[in-house]
This record gives C-alpha cells, sequence and structure tokens, in this order.
C-alpha cells in the first residue's frame, strides 16, 4: 500500500503532467475552489540545495464557503487549510 493512500488520495490519469496541473485547475476552480499557493517542488529544491527532483507541484486549494463553515464549527481546522493537492510526475 502506498503511504499516500493512508492520509490522502491518490489518482494516476492519462495524461502528462503539465496537463494534469492545468485540467486539476480547471476542475478545482468548477468546484469553487481557488488556487491560492503554488510551489514548484523540483524548482524549489533545485534553487535551494541544488537538487534534482522529479516535476512535482503542490497546489493549496481553498473553497471559501467551505472554510467558513468548518472555521466556524472549529477554529484549529486552519492548521489543515488550505487543502493541498500534489501533482507529480512518476
Amino acid at each position: 500500500m502506498s503511504s499516500a493512500l493512508k492520509y490522502g488520495m491518490k489518482r494516476v490519469v492519462p495524461f502528462s503532467y503539465e496537463e494534469a496541473v492545468e485540467k486539476i485547475k480547471s476542475s478545482l476552480k468548477e468546484q469553487g475552489f481557488g488556487v491560492l499557493t503554488e510551489i514548484d517542488v523540483k524548482a524549489t529544491l533545485k534553487n535551494k540545495i541544488d537538487q534534482d527532483f522529479t516535476k512535482y507541484v503542490i497546489l493549496g486549494a481553498c473553497n471559501p464557503g467551505l472554510a467558513f463553515q468548518v472555521l466556524s464549527e472549529e477554529i484549529d481546522i486552519g492548521l489543515l487549510l488550505p487543502c493541498n493537492v500534489v501533482v507529480y510526475e512518476d
């Protein structure tokens, strides 16, 4: 079992990395989520520690209505916001 399955969901898609990132951003928007952050892990690791890594991006997505709802119920849930969506090339 992949470690991702212990704390997230994983899907393999039949698209290039670039297509997958764009399709996911579009799908998030259709569902009322905005992408607040976009961390290019490959570029960051190369820049900061001169290490090569696979294409890997972390998208920080948020739906303001849902965020308000859960924060109103549990203020400390902010530790888990925004919701992260990870796309990488395997």
